[in-house]
């Protein structure tokens, strides 16, 4: 098992930090893909890290074909508020990469497009809201992925 969160250009260093202790506390690893819109060395991502952020096992790549140079054959899921599939609809392998888009924008639309297969949201009872925050986005994705495994 671990899983792998990775994370496509994060822009809030609040929602990265929470994300690291997710990733700690459920054993698995941080992806960080450039550019970030924060330094790694941030008050508020270490402040939202909490004394556990030297702990985490979190990797940066210059850039997504840098991502998966390192990860090749992975298993990836994607996740974006403009996926049919539902997160649920995914059964998680050992080790799977979760990955999801910035704050603001989500996951790049031409990535969307080579990816349509590979994709998944989390459902929104309509007319409500856009997405949810980041770090809940993924503690979602990820706590699904270790009810599968049965933790």
């Amino acid at each position: 098992m671990p899983f792998n969160v990775v994370l496509i250009n994060p822009e809030i260093p609040n929602n990265t930090g929470n994300i690291g202790r997710l990733c700690l506390g459920t054993g698995s690893v941080l992806h960080l893909i450039k550019p970030l819109g924060f330094s790694l060395e941030d008050k508020q991502l270490k402040r939202s890290g909490l004394d556990y952020w030297p702990q985490l096992s979190v990797k940066v790549y210059e850039n997504w074909d840098g991502f998966l140079a390192k990860n090749t054959g992975a298993s990836l899921a994607f996740y974006s508020s403009h996926a049919t599939q539902i997160y649920w609809d995914l059964k998680a392998a050992d080790n799977q990469f979760f990955i999801f888009g910035c704050e603001s924008m989500g996951l790049p639309a031409s990535l969307l497009n080579e990816v349509t297969a590979q994709s998944y949201k989390i459902p929104l009872v309509p007319n409500s809201i856009r997405s949810f925050n980041l770090a809940n986005a993924v503690s979602i994705v990820l706590f699904d992925g270790l009810r599968q495994q049965r933790l």
